[in-house]
């Protein structure tokens, strides 16, 4: 099984909850900045909501997604919105590429905003999160 883990991350809390995705599926988190270059069975894929939308660094990648996608799963980090799902399932849907039922959201630290998050609690479930997809 092919899994890859791509990643946009501001200020961090979405690159730690990456990093323990990666490190639980036995894979390396990459930023969305490293394109896909083979076809992919899951694509654990993490962002933040900004100004209620996800980076257009996220919609570049999709957009560029060019090798086969057997199904997207989204994790995301934010301060105030629950889930970027509603944001990355439309992409998806534009490259026919389902996207998990499934996802994994947790609290983003931002300025005095949910300090010291995501936490080793959150970076466990992430892990445990991933381990139950590929399982």
């Amino acid at each position: 099984m092919n899994i890859e883990v791509r990643y946009y991350s501001r200020g961090g809390n979405t690159k730690k909850i990456a990093l323990a995705i990666a490190k639980a599926v036995g894979v390396e988190a990459k930023t969305v900045s490293e394109p896909l270059t083979e076809d992919v069975d899951i694509l654990f894929l993490g962002s933040a909501p900004y100004a209620f939308d996800v980076d257009d660094e996220v919609k570049k990648f999709i957009s560029g997604i060019g090798v086969s996608v057997g199904k997207a799963v989204n994790f995301s980090t934010s301060a105030a919105v629950k889930s970027t799902r509603k944001y990355i399932e439309k992409l998806f849907a534009e490259k026919k590429i389902p996207v998990a039922d499934d996802e994994f959201s947790c609290r983003g630290a931002f300025a005095m905003l949910h300090k010291d998050r995501p936490n080793e609690n959150d970076q466990k479930a992430a892990a445990e999160f991933a381990k139950k997809i590929i399982s």
